[in-house]
């Protein structure tokens, strides 16, 4: 996995990984962020999203993204720093289903304000992998 930006948090393996999972960075995000695995869930695929914004890796977003919506460039705030992620439901998502729902909270401080991102977003598989589609 190429460094972060020096604007953006780094984290070690051992730390704690920012989705709130409960898991190490490294047993958690950061295989997916370092391309050791593939997202098996529609929900673990929108958890390492939300650490790849907190630690900047715009790559890594870009390559989840699916390409019918993908943007052709991405350009993160360091500014932005994301605090907690809640997961409100998820539906399907799982790996054997062909597309999925994530609903959730994604609370942040930027610019010394907090602020909640509640977005729902859908996923779809193709060739086994996971997929950012859109958000509502």
């Amino acid at each position: 996995m190429p460094a972060p930006p020096a604007d953006f948090p780094r984290l070690r393996p051992t730390d704690r990984c920012p989705c709130l999972s409960g898991e190490t960075f490294g047993a958690c995000c950061g295989r997916f962020l370092a391309g050791i695995a593939e997202a098996p869930t529609a929900e673990q695929l929108m958890r390492s999203r939300y650490t790849a914004f907190g630690v900047g890796d715009a790559d890594y977003l870009l390559a989840t993204w699916h390409p019918s919506t993908r943007p052709a460039a991405l350009e993160l705030d360091p500014a932005m720093r994301w605090l907690r992620l809640d997961i409100v439901r998820r539906e399907r998502g799982g790996p054997l289903d062909r597309d999925g729902v994530v609903e959730f909270r994604a609370h942040y401080r930027h610019d010394g304000e907090r602020g909640e991102l509640h977005e729902v977003s859908t996923f779809v598989r193709e060739d086994g992998r996971w997929r950012y589609l859109a958000a509502t």
